[in-house]
């Protein structure tokens, strides 16, 4: 293999351990609205105030369990930016992962889980690769415009070809800012691992939770922080669920994924979460899924992988 030949290929370990860990996260995260709905169900506890216990709880575990990090494997030599360099990449992080979750959570309440995840995690993917084209000067081509175009037009006969009261138009504005808040901490999260802050993906992770709930937390409380409900026991354990492993456990593998493969590549891999959380709609939640919507998705979801394709060939470097 040529020195040309082996600089354009990236090293396979270390994508693949990327991919997998992207996996997991999109795998678990597919159960996260399932579990907040049950709760939802089950109790008062609003979408802001379910948002801030779990980046709360999050940051809360991940810090618990740094030093046990340290301790299972010997510390690697960083070169760690001043907070002040640190800090828009931190804030912004935060800020995005909290508007992600919290208007996916309001989503889901207004139109269901299945079409407020299909039409989250089907549109993160085209608002990322517009990001990623505007921040991180990763090419699109003709190709990547065609795949936009595609999902477009899936997310359109999703939302119109649906009659009155299956899809709702709130609902749809909602998942459309979270995935909005998903495209910003994608893209950010690729950044982080393409120029370097010093900052490995855990501790970005505890930063951006902390950041979050901090933010979340003035409007969780005017919502409700403690929920009124007659389980009690089944909503601590359904978000002690969401906060372990759909959070403190599934994110840093997704920013450690993402900062390995390309930032639509990690969104494409994503999309195991709706095809996840609609399989638990259907069967967990007793939800329908109409020819439209399966005819939507089934749209956004071959455009999104061709877009994944276009973004994923490699740049010749001349």
């Amino acid at each position: 293999m040529s020195k040309t030949t082996a600089a354009l290929t990236p090293a396979p370990r270390s994508v693949r351990r990327g991919l997998a860990c992207l996996a997991f996260a999109g795998l678990t995260w597919g159960t996260t609205g399932a579990a907040v709905d049950i709760v939802h169900r089950s109790s008062d506890l609003g979408p802001t105030a379910v948002s801030f216990w779990r980046l709360l709880a999050g940051a809360a575990l991940l810090l618990a369990a740094k030093p046990l990090r340290h301790t299972s494997r010997p510390p690697q030599p960083r070169s760690r930016q001043p907070l002040r360099r640190r800090a828009p990449l931190l804030t912004g992080t935060g800020l995005a992962l909290a508007v992600f979750q919290t208007a996916y959570f309001a989503a889901v309440q207004f139109t269901g889980l299945a079409v407020g995840t299909i039409v989250t995690l089907g549109a993160a993917p085209v608002l990322t690769a517009a990001g990623a084209r505007v921040f991180l000067h990763e090419r699109v081509g003709h190709t990547g415009l065609l795949a936009i175009a595609g999902a477009s037009t899936g997310l359109a006969v999703l939302v119109l070809g649906n009659r009155s009261g299956v899809v709702h138009p709130t609902g749809v504005a909602l998942a459309l800012l979270s995935a909005a808040g998903f495209a910003a901490s994608n893209v950010l999260g690729r950044r982080a691992g393409r120029h370097g802050t010093g900052e490995d993906p855990y501790t970005l992770t505890i930063w951006a939770f902390a950041v979050g709930a901090a933010a979340l937390l003035p409007f969780a409380a005017r919502e409700g922080l403690v929920p009124h409900t007659a389980h009690p026991a089944h909503v601590a354990l359904l978000m002690l669920y969401v906060a372990t492993v759909t959070t403190a456990l599934a994110y840093p593998l997704y920013f450690a994924g993402a900062a390995t493969v390309r930032a639509a590549t990690a969104s494409v891999v994503m999309l195991l979460e709706p095809v996840s959380a609609a399989l638990l709609a259907v069967l967990l939640l007793g939800e329908h899924l109409t020819p439209a919507t399966l005819t939507g998705t089934a749209l956004m979801l071959t455009a999104i992988t061709a877009l994944a394709l276009a973004e994923s060939r490699p740049t010749p470097k001349s």
